[in-house]
């Protein structure tokens, strides 16, 4: 059953915040993503790049509403040696979503599924469940996995 229905919409007030790095040890970043989640971003990633001199380095992308870009700035400039940042304004058009919970042989697991247009076009199994399931019973958490999806397809059908 569904448990939580978002309607399919487009936020407009959003930015993309960007800060290359290359002399950080790159242990941080986990906590920074932490830090970073908790203070409002809606998304944050990091990519490996190549900067002047040939310097290895990272680039930090953090997705956030524009009016939580002041605590952003809070973290990305008190946890990571960055001097300076980014800032793009974006849209981000997110597909309605809804969750639920999938009955397996090792018990319910919750899936999220995407809509577009009111049509099922994405779902995915949550990993923490399934990897909670697959320890639990000694099995492959492939298998685990494979399953939720086809019983999902199966008691929606």
């Amino acid at each position: 059953m569904s448990f939580d229905h978002r309607d399919e919409h487009i936020d407009d007030d959003m930015l993309v915040i960007q800060a290359n790095i290359d002399d950080m040890n790159p242990e941080f970043c986990s906590p920074v993503s932490d830090r970073l989640f908790a203070a409002g971003a809606n998304d944050v990633y990091w990519i490996p790049i190549i900067m002047k001199k040939g310097r290895p380095g990272i680039m930090l992308n953090v997705l956030v509403q524009a009016d939580k870009l002041e605590a952003m700035e809070q973290v990305i400039f008190t946890e990571t040696t960055t001097l300076g940042l980014r800032y793009m304004r974006a849209s981000c058009h997110r597909l309605g979503r809804a969750f639920y919970n999938v009955e397996t042989p090792w018990g319910p697991i919750s899936v999220k599924a995407g809509f577009y247009k009111g049509e099922l076009v994405q779902y995915a199994p949550e990993f923490k469940d399934c990897e909670r399931a697959a320890q639990q019973h000694g099995i492959p958490l492939k298998r685990v996995y494979e399953e939720v999806r086809a019983q999902f397809l199966q008691q929606r059908s």
